[in-house]
């Protein structure tokens, strides 16, 4: 595998580089070994966008940025870096010029929007008790009652930081639609994924939580992403 890119997994809202262990299971199967997964503080565009830039830079040859959620607009931001080759969108954002993540929600606001609750220090939480039917409904109970408690939760303001020279408008891209979801409406989803005129959609009958609840498919995506890059 080693004419292949390296593949950078960058996690979303709500969770940390964890939320990838699924589909790094998958992809070691598929004989992927460097793999990386980027473990952000979530407090603004711009330092999550640093934080993986400075694991891309680390990174000789080429590299294949995977973004969930608000990930993919930090793969939007850092993917411009010179030894990336591509981007994969799994059930995430993809702003545009001067677009945030915020104003792409109020598009059409998802389902599980009522959910959401700030603190007095400013970070944004999804309501422990709704995070199973909010963020991981085709997952198990428990295993979404342990993603609600060990939640990370983003800084407010980050919904509002807007996306420069996007790098899907440079470098090809990949997107794949979680069809159920409730954190990102999955009309959202099927508009930028279009605007970015994806090299492949794929539409999954999933949750915002594709990542754990169709691991396989979501691996075999950043496979294909991987293999076409090389032709």
């Amino acid at each position: 595998m080693s004419n292949k890119p390296a593949i950078v997994l960058v996690h979303g809202f709500w969770g940390g580089a964890a939320h990838w262990s699924r589909v790094i299971v998958e992809l070691h199967k598929k004989g992927y070994t460097d793999l990386h997964a980027v473990e952000m503080p979530l407090t603004s565009l711009a330092e999550d966008a640093e934080r993986t830039r400075k694991m891309v830079a680390q990174i000789k040859g080429p590299v294949l940025l995977v973004g969930h959620s608000y990930g993919g607009a930090v793969i939007s931001q850092a993917g411009n870096e010179p030894n990336v080759q591509g981007l994969v969108f799994i059930a995430a954002f993809a702003p545009d010029e001067g677009e945030s993540p915020g104003a792409i929600t109020q598009v059409h606001l998802p389902k599980a929007a009522p959910n959401l609750v700030p603190d007095s220090d400013g970070y944004l939480w999804v309501k422990p008790e709704l995070f199973h039917e909010s963020f991981c409904q085709d997952l198990s109970e428990s295993e979404g009652n342990v993603m609600g408690v060990t939640q990370k939760a983003p800084l407010a303001s980050t919904f509002g930081n807007e996306v420069s020279n996007p790098a899907w408008k440079h470098k090809p891209s990949w997107y794949q639609v979680s069809t159920q979801d409730h954190m990102i409406h999955p009309d959202n989803q099927v508009r930028m994924a279009e605007r970015l005129k994806a090299r492949e959609i794929l539409k999954l009958d999933a949750s915002h939580a594709s990542l754990a609840s169709k691991a396989v498919e979501v691996a075999a995506l950043i496979d294909r992403a991987a293999v076409a890059l090389q032709k």
